[in-house]
């Protein structure tokens, strides 16, 4: 198959530049340090492959969600036996697709000759760097047996002094993961740091990525450098925000970046990312699976992946 064609219907299609210019109580109140809700936002439906996907953004809302630049949930959905979600192998560069499954199997193989079987609540991170092929698909027990497959992928923009480092693949497991659990909330730290523990993920530069579990009618307050990005996604429930503004499962809230905390009050038994870090504030030239900083980078990349510079996609093949 020509290699081209890898890059077409991929996750960011086309070009684009923009340049980014706990405490439990019985009700929501404000303080001095409260960031002010910017926007709220419904995932839409999309598909990648066989894959169904619920997109929040994917390469817009950049100076309100940088260094992030891709929100994707996949599922959940009830898969029978031998019938995989594949998404067949492509190449990315200039990103960090990081995958976090809450519910079944998944399947990774790069050009890089990694080969994981991994599941629910282990974190995956895919550094393509100057440029890798990969592919993903059901695990093998999902594929064999059937079941629930559900989880996100997520990609982190890399800085420009990053853009070119060697890609890598790394994958870590929940006992990696930073855990705090009260009596009306637990917080997984996945990326950063929060609520007095760590993730052992290892990063390049600041951000913070926290799956949230409210009991009903439970108040968190949620620290965030004023400096940086914040937002946060339902992943089920009814939450209430900043100006008791009320939030719907699969909506996504974007903050402006001011204040110290990020308010939020369960309504009911609710399930939430949150995510953000310091924005990037640079060019984002973007083609296909390519995130760059230029017009020039983007086809210095397409150039190493049609020379077979990102490995063979016919050697990354799934079941």
């Amino acid at each position: 198959m020509e290699r081209r064609n890898f890059l077409k219907g991929s996750a960011i299609i086309g070009a684009s530049i923009l340049i980014p210019s706990v405490i439990k109580t019985a009700a929501l109140a404000a303080t001095r340090s409260e960031r002010r809700v910017l926007q709220v936002i419904k995932a839409q439906r999309s598909s990648i492959g066989s894959l169904p996907l619920l997109r929040s953004f994917a390469g817009d809302d950049t100076d309100y969600v940088s260094p992030y630049v891709v929100f994707d949930e996949f599922g959940p959905v009830d898969l029978a036996p031998k019938l995989p979600m594949r998404v067949d192998a492509h190449p990315h560069a200039g990103i960090i697709p990081m995958t976090y499954f809450l519910s079944g199997t998944g399947h990774h193989r790069d050009s890089l000759n990694n080969d994981y079987q991994y599941g629910k609540n282990d974190f995956l991170i895919f550094t393509s760097g100057r440029g890798a092929i990969h592919m993903e698909e059901t695990g093998k027990k999902v594929y064999d047996e059937g079941g629930i497959y559900h989880g996100f992928q997520i990609w982190l923009n890399l800085p420009a002094k990053y853009k070119f480092i060697a890609p890598s693949t790394v994958m870590y497991h929940e006992q990696q993961l930073g855990f705090v659990a009260t009596e009306n909330y637990s917080v997984k730290v996945v990326l950063g740091e929060g609520f007095g523990v760590k993730s052992q993920v290892s990063m390049l530069f600041p951000v913070f990525y926290y799956h949230i579990k409210l009991n009903e009618n439970t108040k968190l307050e949620i620290p965030v450098d004023p400096t940086h990005n914040a937002f946060i996604y339902l992943v089920d429930g009814v939450l209430e925000v900043q100006g008791r503004q009320e939030i719907q499962k699969n909506q996504m809230v974007l903050y402006e970046r001011k204040g110290d905390f990020l308010h939020v009050y369960s309504k009911a038994k609710s399930e939430l990312l949150v995510l953000g870090g310091r924005p990037n504030n640079e060019p984002v030239y973007s083609y296909g699976p390519f995130v760059m900083n230029s017009k020039q980078e983007i086809e210095h990349c397409i150039a190493d992946f049609n020379s077979g510079k990102m490995g063979n996609t016919d050697k990354v093949n799934g079941y």
